[in-house]
């Protein structure tokens, strides 16, 4: 089996929720974490979370990586990057030095750029003025 670019950037999933699952509570994990049920709670890793297209999340995450197809209602805090793909919904505030929103997404909230040390970047230096034509 050849594995997808997609795959290989998520790693071997380490725990699966499944579609009929429902859980509620706080999630802490190490490696690659799919969830495809339902979830509603609070969710903290420094590695990948994937939520699978079907999915309903609703929670409060801090994660490295997450990967959106589902359904996501709270805010995201991602020390790396965040991913949205279609069909995937995202209502709440995304903060995140890398941020792919595809399209045919739904994404209602706010989007914060902030550098993976967690500052601000700076900004661009002022372009300087043309010069002034002399008479």
């Amino acid at each position: 089996m050849v594995a997808t670019a997609k795959q290989q950037a998520m790693g071997e999933i380490t725990t699966l929720l499944g579609r009929d699952a429902t859980f509620e509570g706080k999630l802490t994990f190490d490696g690659t974490v799919r969830i495809d049920g339902r979830f509603k709670g609070e969710v903290f890793s420094e590695d990948t979370l994937v939520i699978g297209e079907g999915a309903v999340v609703e929670a409060e995450i801090d994660i490295g990586v997450v990967i959106i197809q589902g359904t996501v209602i709270g805010n995201i805090k991602a020390k790396r990057s965040i991913e949205i793909h279609a069909p995937g919904r995202v209502k709440g505030d995304l903060h995140t030095p890398t941020l792919q929103i595809d399209k045919g997404v739904i994404f209602e909230g706010r989007s914060f750029m902030e550098a993976a040390n967690g500052g601000l970047k700076p900004p661009a230096p002022p372009k300087p003025a043309p010069p002034t034509p002399v008479k």
